[in-house]
């Protein structure tokens, strides 16, 4: 018995932390660097999460701004952001994107 109450309690921790996931993803009309936690750049052959390759900051309510480690893979990030279905247009900046 106390193996299926375990079982249900971690189910249900791991359904809580996807629904936190997902809603952390909504557009509120505000900008908020969560949108793009899901975007993962083709960098040197393999799919890296954007959030390790770049620092992702909210300057004000409505631009969000990447600023790449790397600034030789700034053309790769803006592909990456302008092929996922969230409908943004990135503006690259030489140094910085600006969504």
């Amino acid at each position: 018995m106390k193996s299926v109450l375990k079982d249900a309690e971690k189910r249900m921790e791991q359904s809580f932390e996807a629904f936190e996931n997902n809603l952390s993803t909504v557009r509120t009309g505000r900008a908020n660097p969560a949108v793009l936690n899901r975007v993962n750049v083709d960098y040197y052959g393999s799919s890296t999460p954007l959030n390790q390759l770049a620092n992702i900051s909210a300057t004000d309510p409505r631009t969000i701004v990447v600023s790449p480690f790397d600034k030789s893979i700034i053309e790769l990030i803006e592909k990456a952001i302008r092929e996922s279905d969230l409908g943004f247009n990135p503006n690259n900046q030489g140094e910085n994107i600006f969504i």
